[in-house]
């Protein structure tokens, strides 16, 4: 297996070692380094246990991990970073949005679902790019089918080109067809229009309720009654360009296997799966002076993870999906509760315990300037689309985490994202105004911070309904 990482040679699962996967997380999240630790064990755990022979592999279970900390400290973004240095399925979920089986709601088989879904479309993604070659030159061929259609197959003429003696000469109809795909390659075509019979995606949608809730119960009626909602085409009137895309869409879906995709897509949801499961924190133990009726969205939410989490079989409409080796990240503040009121069973399923650290306004600083998506990084490619260069200087960025950290001391402590809302309401009048500062350098200082913002800080009322 081969990692692709962004922007660098590929690596293979082997070569991707917990230091190299510390190093590759530590270019898009600040500190937490106890966090990046244990996520890069686990990765590299996945990688040993392929490595042994068939009969103990399936006995080694994911460690699971519980990620402890306040929001905005890169909790979600770990997990989610993980996830793409390997190409595994994630699926991001609250589990407050749960409630137990038996009771209207999503129960927490909807995860393992959801999950093989997105695994779907990931092999089919990567499918599509590997004959993407191939589904391009079928769609160049289809194309020039439509722009010069062969006299002697039925086929509509382009409004736009008039009958020609080349219709009956063979030589000549080959003649002109080379003209046409020069003229295509070269993009001189792009705004002319053909008809095309486009398949038909409007299909009804069935909304099935069952003891579990509103869920997917595996019944895809699409598929069952393909001529019915999916056999229909329709003729529309596109430019070339977009006919390249639908036409290339079309080919590549031909040439995939769609029942390897489903196979290829369990496998790689049962072996390298991730589902990060946030504010568990929410669903354990119970609210004082809570209802005496049954906790349908707390303990028996834990009641149905444990299954899942320790390892169970989950029917879906690709096919069965067992559970045993997902990893399962579990993320929380725990501000009024603690793990350990978690049921004692769940608790057994999540071995694996860390803390990420409250960020600083040192944290703040670098998390404006150090990673590869850093915000003011965000900031001067969205103006420079305006062809504005905005420049912060350091006294800005040193204001700016300033600001942020006073704000979060005087109001709710949400981390990072309150930068977010430091630097949108810094940059409104220059986003505002971007189509007028066209080809003008912005400097934005600590000048500039301070005038932004003096007047929300200083009113109080006003800073926390603002920021």
């Amino acid at each position: 297996m081969v990692i692709i990482l962004p922007g660098d040679a590929p690596l293979s699962s082997e070569e991707l070692t917990p230091q190299r996967i510390v190093i590759e997380l530590d270019k898009y999240i600040v500190g937490q380094h106890a966090a990046k630790r244990a996520v890069a064990i686990a990765l590299r755990n996945r990688w040993r246990r392929q490595q042994l022979p068939p009969e103990l592999r399936e006995e080694i279970a994911p460690k699971n991990i519980i990620m402890i900390g306040p929001t905005g400290v890169g909790k979600t973004e770990i997990a989610r970073r993980l996830a793409k240095l390997t190409r595994s399925p994630f699926l991001k979920i609250e589990a407050s949005k749960f409630t137990e089986v038996g009771y209207v709601g999503r129960d927490v088989e909807s995860i393992i679902r959801d999950l093989t879904e997105l695994g779907v479309k990931l092999i089919r993604e990567e499918k599509a790019e590997a004959i993407r070659a191939q589904a391009e030159r079928n769609a160049r061929e289809r194309l020039l089918d439509l722009l010069v259609p062969d006299s002697r197959r039925s086929g509509p003429r382009p409004a736009f080109m008039a009958p020609g003696p080349e219709d009956h000469d063979p030589e000549r109809h080959s003649e002109t067809r080379q003209k046409f795909a020069g003229w295509l390659d070269e993009g001189k075509l792009d705004f002319r229009e053909i008809e095309l019979d486009v398949k038909d995606q409007q299909f009804p949608s069935f909304e099935i309720i069952s003891n579990q809730g509103v869920e997917d119960v595996g019944i895809n009626v699409k598929d069952m009654l393909p001529n019915l909602f999916g056999g229909r085409t329709r003729r529309r009137k596109v430019p070339v360009s977009d006919a390249r895309q639908i036409l290339i869409a079309e080919e590549a879906e031909k040439l995939i296997d769609q029942s390897s995709v489903a196979r290829e897509a369990i496998d790689r949801v049962e072996q390298s799966g991730i589902v990060f499961l946030d504010e568990i924190d929410k669903i354990a133990g119970r609210e004082k002076g809570g209802a005496q009726g049954p906790d349908v969205s707390r303990e028996g939410v834990q009641r149905d993870l444990l299954p899942v989490v320790e390892g169970t079989t989950v029917n879906t409409k690709y096919g069965m999906v067992r559970t045993d080796h997902i990893l399962f990240i579990a993320a929380g503040a725990f501000h009024v509760s603690k793990p350990s009121d978690l049921i004692p069973e769940l608790q057994g399923r999540f071995p694996i315990r860390v803390e990420l650290d409250s960020l600083t306004r040192d944290d703040l600083i670098r998390i404006l300037r150090e990673p590869k998506n850093a915000l003011t990084m965000q900031y001067r490619e969205l103006l420079g689309t305006e062809e504005v260069t905005l420049t912060f200087a350091d006294d800005a960025i040193a204001a700016l985490a300033r600001f942020a950290e006073e704000v979060n001391q005087r109001t709710e402590n949400i981390g990072a994202r309150r930068l977010h809302t430091i630097l949108e309401r810094v940059l409104d009048d220059v986003s505002f105004r971007a189509t007028e500062l066209h080809g003008q350098e912005v400097l934005i200082d600590a000048a500039y911070v301070e005038n932004a913002l003096r007047e929300i800080i200083r009113d109080e009322d006003l800073s926390r309904y603002v920021l």
